[in-house]
């Protein structure tokens, strides 16, 4: 029974293998038959948040004072949640200078300063404050001369500690002794909201929360000596202000993403030595051929040498050509693919309009 046992694992196991090479050699078959192949584009999105080119002379602002109506409140807010002294206002200014650092590298913007005064937040912690009124942002610009405002308006750390107790063994002149380890635990939460203030067109640009979360150990003898060793955090608190601030202002900056497009490898022999052209970085040898092959009286072949040549238009910066290769890819030869990628160049067309406001000089 034994030798009968042994002999139907090997069986199973020889047609497990044979299964899996069968399975790999059906997906080489489907990789090597893919009638389309990969490529990745660099495309530049327009940013998040669109700042007219009339404005030249930025105002950064920090509105996360606490008013003397809020201060009780505010302390034993910070007695329950762990929060150590001027921790916040710390974190704030340092929130401030990361934005001001970035705005200032910005060529947009001829003038970025920091207003001279922090002032008060009228709402609890963590919870943005009623906008600052057209006329507090008018008299805050006219005392600046700036035209917009940057404003941190909420900025808040919320803390949760635990602790546990471990066995350890410590060294003492009589050889090891078995101790108690206390290791406290600590999370913090940074959170910072910000809004954007145009003055000359009187519209609330944006809105945003950032929201950070820091982790934090401690050590020691007994549960105070472990707390005590997590004082030591107001740093780390004051590095996620100032990374905050930095990806706050990068709101404003179009950035770059690789993005995917499908285009025809297989139709005829020609796409076989474009494709080929293509591997090599060749595109315009590539483009050539798939020219040739828009006239092809194979409907399925032109229909993809079209949609080829859309891929063409966009790889060359052509969004015009790219969509009408695309359009008559679908119109006239029924392309599935090109339909999808007549969507994809009419949403990128859209984006480069925003793309052009936001990148205007006067």
């Amino acid at each position: 029974m034994a030798r009968f046992y042994l002999v139907q694992i090997t069986a199973s196991k020889i047609q497990g293998m044979k299964n899996l090479i069968c399975g790999m050699a059906l997906l080489l078959t489907f990789s090597s038959c893919a009638t389309t192949e990969l490529i990745t584009l660099s495309v530049t999105e327009p940013a998040p948040v669109t700042i007219s080119s009339d404005i030249k002379r930025l105002v950064v602002l920090d509105r996360t004072g606490i008013s003397e109506k809020r201060r009780p409140v505010d302390i034993m807010d910070k007695v329950f949640s762990l929060e150590g002294k001027d921790l916040d206002a710390e974190g704030a200014r340092a929130s401030t200078s990361g934005m001001i650092d970035v705005l200032s590298g910005n060529n947009r913007f001829e003038k970025v300063i920091k207003y001279p005064d922090v002032l008060a937040r009228s709402s609890v912690a963590g919870i943005f404050p009623a906008p600052l009124s057209w006329q507090e942002i008018t008299d805050i610009c006219s005392k600046t001369n700036t035209d917009a405002v940057f404003s941190l308006e909420v900025f808040d750390t919320d803390s949760k500690i635990n602790y546990t107790a471990n066995p350890v063994s410590v060294n003492t002149p009589l050889g090891k002794v078995p101790a108690i380890e206390h290791v406290a635990t600590m999370e913090t939460r940074v959170k910072t909201g910000w809004r954007i203030y145009d003055a000359l067109g009187r519209q609330l640009l944006d809105e945003y929360i950032i929201e950070k979360v820091l982790n934090f150990h401690g050590r020691g003898i007994n549960p105070a000596a472990a707390a005590a060793a997590l004082l030591e955090r107001k740093d780390a608190v004051k590095q996620a202000g100032t990374l905050a601030g930095t990806q706050y202002a990068l709101r404003i900056v179009p950035y770059s993403v690789r993005v995917s497009r499908d285009y025809y490898v297989r139709g005829s022999d020609n796409f076989k030595v474009a494709r080929r052209k293509a591997q090599t970085g060749n595109w315009d040898g590539a483009a050539a051929i798939w020219q040739q092959e828009t006239t092809s009286t194979n409907d399925k072949v032109a229909g993809r040498a079209c949609y080829n040549m859309a891929i063409i238009g966009e790889i060359n910066g052509n969004l015009e050509e790219a969509t009408g290769w695309a359009q008559k890819a679908y119109e006239e030869y029924a392309n599935k693919l090109a339909l999808r990628y007549v969507k994809i160049l009419e949403r990128r067309k859209m984006d480069n309009a925003i793309l052009k406001e936001q990148t205007a000089k006067k």
